[in-house]
């Protein structure tokens, strides 16, 4: 009676472990930001698109292929020549994601790694013809505009890749060896031009002071020979006691001098 009895648990047990493994094999979960597609062995993809959450399939008859619809970032780094042909090594940075209405036709026509495939040839291409409009100054200075177009180019290409940018941007702009070396010369020149510039101005300054102050100086030597026909020595005698006053006040307020009246002396006592 006992073994009948552990007979029947134990095919209960193995019923039991057959059916959770079928019901475990029946269902899949797609998480947050994803979606699955679903490939079915008998009728190929799917246009159906499945939803976050978790759900059911056929064991071994489906297959669901998960996709992450959220927006990823890539750089992509390319170089290529400007319009007056100088080498420029550009790197652009893309935010992008799928579009989730499309991804059946993106599995089927392209697959899983469709970033890989598409993204590295579509924006080499895009900047080749974006940068070949504009020559290596304009580069830098127009950088908005040359990123703008750059933007709207890649965005309207990679649509029909059923891809969405969210961001488009250069990250990083440079230029070859000789072209930058040229750069550093002009921008040395014109700083020695400034600086020539500035002596010859500081040149020109000092000699117009110099002859405002030879100017000033006649005039004032021309005053004085004026005032001493008109007022004979008495202009002399003035500056003398102006002169006098000044040293007077001036001694008089340093401690190391001693004023005695006129006729006395001073008896220095020195210690026997």
């Amino acid at each position: 009676m006992a073994a009948k009895v552990f007979e029947s648990l134990g095919k209960l047990g193995l019923g039991l472990a057959v059916a959770g493994g079928v019901a475990n094999s029946a269902l899949y979960n797609v998480d947050a930001g994803h979606r699955a597609v679903i490939f079915d062995r008998f009728r190929g993809v799917q246009d159906t698109v499945v939803g976050e959450g978790t759900h059911f399939l056929i064991p071994w008859v489906q297959k669901p292929i998960i996709f992450d619809c959220r927006s990823r970032p890539r750089n992509i780094p390319v170089i290529t020549g400007s319009k007056d042909l100088q080498n420029v090594n550009i790197t652009l940075r893309i935010l992008f994601r799928p579009v989730t209405a499309q991804l059946p036709r993106i599995f089927t026509s392209i697959g899983e790694d469709y970033d890989e495939r598409v993204l590295p040839s579509i924006t080499t291409e895009i900047l080749k013809s974006v940068v070949a409009r504009f020559d290596a100054g304009e580069l830098i200075t127009q950088r908005e505009l040359v990123s703008r177009q750059v933007s709207e180019d890649l965005t309207e290409r990679a649509a029909t890749f059923g891809l969405i940018l969210d961001d488009v941007s250069l990250t990083h702009l440079t230029f070859g060896k000789e072209f930058t070396e040229a750069v550093e010369m002009k921008q040395v020149a014109q700083q020695e031009a400034e600086r020539a510039r500035f002596i010859v101005e500081k040149a020109e300054q000092q000699k117009k002071a110099a002859v405002i102050s030879a100017e000033g100086d006649s005039k004032a030597a021309e005053l004085i020979a004026n005032s001493l026909a008109t007022a004979g020595d008495g202009l002399i005698e003035l500056r003398k006691l102006e002169a006098a006053e000044d040293i007077a006040y001036q001694l008089s307020r340093s401690r190391n001098i001693t004023y005695l009246p006129s006729g006395q002396s001073v008896l220095l006592q020195l210690p026997q």
